[in-house]
Order: structure tokens, then sequence, then C-alpha cells
């Protein structure tokens, strides 16, 4: 069995390496995911909506996880190559070695280390 924190290191380097197989064998085929805005959206759902080719991404920096037994919280700063940067805290829970679920939770924008607003 492999520790939870390798896993999502493993699946933030597939992200970054645009390696969607390994993203989807990271997770369960009942696997959901919620965010601002996607309500518990089913596997096939989340890779029609949210994949995307990676090649705007610089770099993530993966700055706190706390594992707790099948739960992970895990804030990162995702640096894109025109020097935007965000902060996203992700909430997961694990069935064995796969990944069940993520619960997205945004964080501000910046470019040149200034704010940006995003609209709503």
């Amino acid at each position: 069995m492999t520790g939870k924190a390798d896993i999502i290191r493993a699946l933030f380097a597939a992200y970054l390496a645009n390696d969607r197989r390994a993203v989807e064998d990271r997770l369960t085929a009942d696997f959901r995911f919620t965010s601002p805005f996607d309500d518990a959206i089913d596997k096939a759902t989340y890779f029609e909506r949210c994949w995307r080719d990676s090649g705007w991404i610089e770099r993530h920096e993966l700055e706190r996880m706390a594992v707790d037994g099948h739960e992970a919280f895990v804030t990162y700063r995702c640096v894109a190559k025109d020097g935007k940067a965000f902060r996203n805290t992700e909430f997961f829970v694990f069935e064995g070695d796969q990944i069940k679920s993520i619960d997205v939770y945004f964080g501000a924008s910046y470019q040149n280390g200034k704010f940006v607003k995003q609209a709503s």
C-alpha cells in the first residue's frame, strides 16, 4: 500500500505532466468531484468539464498537507506560465489506494504579486 501523501504528490505530478491516464487510474469508478461550480459530479463529467491541457501551468507548490486516516487536506499554490497564481485547498477522501472524492475550495488569484479580481 502506498502512503496517501505519496498518492497526492503523484496525482499533482500527473496533472502537471498532462497524464490523464495516470489521473484516471488514481480515481475510483464512483469518484465524485465538488467545487464552487460542480456539485458531486461523477468521474466522466469531471473529465468532460474539468480536464484541460496543463501546458499553461508552470508549477504546483504543495504548501500544506494533512493526512488523517483515509482523508487529507492539501493547500497548494498553482503558478501559471503567464505569471498568474492562485491558491486552493482540496479535501481528499480515499478508498484504499484510490481517491473516492475531491472537494476543492478556491482561493484568491494574483498576477505579478497583485490581486486579480475574479468575475462572479
